[in-house]
């Protein structure tokens, strides 16, 4: 980063060289190759210091479970389940899917009661961008926004792009007001784009029957269920409805869900580059997000759905996922806010950040328990913030009992349960580090990364204090680790942090955490 020098009211000649520099190299422009697209992308300070992001699924799909039986059905999937009778459209095990036969028994058939019907009846009496946009603020959240387009081809915004959109059928410009909102309270804002997988998404309904040509515009054209190559009017439209979004809203961040690995590079070296120049031409730093082998990893930010490495990655990373099912489903099951804390801590240690979804009724208000879990997040964050925003990874990641078994995507399906002697470790600079405890201690905690005699700490520790407690802390190094004295009152139910200040440090590069359990 380059800062100018003032020397008597005067730049220096350094100062004015580098500033002319700085012009010059934003000026330039992104060029439509990997190596063109490496040189621009390292992810902006504002998105490494945000760690925490807000998205919603919500949309016309949202209300083809109101009011029914919570079996397994895909809820965001029925766009394409709906269509799955087994017979006319083949399934796996040769029968019908759950999604087919609610669809049947609720609406009738998909060739008399398609996708498009349930666009037509699309209720967005409880949508309020204040209300949405408060919450996402008090949950301590650094960016957020709508789920701009999932894989039913639907505009969540007032498109020109394409007739299938939230103004037409809703009356709502959910997109425009969200970004008035959330920008106006401090918050970065962003779309996410799920409709490269529409190819695919809508399939059945052609191999089903009942689809009018006239909406092929909503359905893409007719084509075979497993096709992977969509055709030239499907690159068009996809292109120009993410093309829209992005010069009307100028969103700071940009997110893909899967599939569009399966679509032309030159196709997704054109969004990169194209993106990356109007971020310029903005004065933004823009961030976009990517799931599978869709970007270099050089050029974008990797994410991982329900999931997270199980060691620190050197460049910043994301996870999306979700506290329940990613869309309204009745009787869905939610995280915890306990749990949702120690998942975001274990994501920061290791150079990561969390986007977490929001799934709003069917009307699009904000079910009582998501925002009760919000709410309580914030809280914690609001105590404990200064232990993630803002921070890098330490030395080592954390120590402890419980890890993950492996990383990579939808890792979370493991039910893993921290406990207080499970450590996180986050830094802000040489001289200070945190260490998150990841459950309310009892007695004490020993930190035994921090032992004398393991070397992992180089330096002389001068202070340990308890965020979010004037309390004294009771504290003494020796070979058994960092002992801390659990404290008469702990400030948070969710577990605590420690700002713990040093002499001096030397970074030992060792990597991964500390086995402090095994017994040699």
């Amino acid at each position: 980063m380059l800062y100018s020098k003032i020397n008597k009211g005067f730049l220096t000649i350094a100062a004015i060289s580098a500033l002319t520099f700085s012009n010059v190299n934003a000026q330039k422009k992104v060029k439509p190759n990997w190596e063109s697209l490496a040189k621009v992308n390292e992810a902006p300070d504002w998105f490494q210091d945000a760690k925490f992001g807000i998205y919603a699924h919500w949309g016309p799909v949202s209300q083809a479970f109101e009011g029914t039986n919570p079996k397994k059905f895909y809820a965001g999937w029925h766009g394409m389940k709906m269509y799955e009778d087994g017979k006319k459209v083949p399934t796996k095990n040769g029968k019908p899917t759950s999604n087919y036969l609610h669809q049947v028994e609720k609406f009738g058939d998909p060739a008399e009661f398609g996708y498009k019907n349930f666009i037509e009846s699309f209720d967005t009496s409880g949508f309020d961008a204040k209300v949405w946009a408060d919450l996402f603020a008090a949950s301590g959240a650094k960016f957020a926004g709508p789920v701009a387009m999932h894989h039913d081809n639907f505009a969540m915004w007032n498109a020109k792009s394409t007739r299938w959109n939230s103004m037409n059928y809703g009356g709502i410009d959910p997109s425009a007001s969200l970004k008035k909102e959330i920008e106006s309270r401090g918050l970065k804002f962003m779309g996410s784009f799920h409709h490269a997988f529409t190819w695919q998404y809508f399939a059945p309904a052609h191999k089903y029957g009942g689809v009018d040509a006239k909406d092929y515009d909503l359905y893409t054209n007719p084509h075979e269920l497993n096709s992977m190559t969509p055709d030239s009017r499907f690159y068009k439209e996809w292109w120009d409805k993410l093309k829209e979004f992005i010069d009307v809203y100028q969103p700071d961040l940009v997110w893909f869900d899967w599939w569009l690995e399966n679509m032309d590079e030159k196709t997704r070296q054109k969004f990169l580059a194209y993106y990356y120049n109007k971020g310029k031409e903005w004065g933004k730093d823009v961030v976009v997000c990517y799931k599978e082998s869709t970007f270099p990893e050089n050029t974008a930010v990797k994410d991982y759905e329900r999931g997270r490495p199980n060691q620190p990655k050197k460049d910043v990373w994301l996870t999306d996922t979700s506290p329940g099912a990613w869309f309204y489903r009745p009787g869905a099951r939610f995280k915890t806010p306990n749990e949702l804390v120690d998942i975001l801590a274990d994501i920061v240690s290791k150079n990561g950040c969390m986007l977490l979804n929001v799934p709003p009724n069917p009307d699009g208000s904000i079910p009582e328990v998501m925002q009760n879990l919000l709410i309580d997040m914030g809280k914690w964050l609001k105590i404990n913030g200064d232990a993630i925003y803002g921070t890098r990874p330490w030395t080592i990641f954390g120590e402890g009992p419980t890890r993950l078994p492996e990383g990579g995507h939808k890792v979370e399906k493991i039910k893993i349960e921290y406990t207080n002697k499970d450590i996180r470790f986050t830094k802000k600079s040489e001289k200070e580090f945190y260490a998150i405890v990841m459950d309310v201690p009892e007695n004490e905690t020993i930190i035994k990364s921090l032992s004398t005699q393991l070397g992992v700490l180089n330096s002389k520790i001068m202070n340990v204090e308890l965020l979010g407690s004037n309390e004294k802390v009771v504290w003494e190094r020796n070979e058994r680790g960092l002992v801390i004295k659990a404290p008469k009152a702990c400030p948070s139910n969710y577990g605590i942090s420690y700002k713990i200040t040093m002499e001096g440090y030397v970074e030992n590069n060792i990597g991964g955490a500390v086995d402090t359990h095994a017994e040699n």
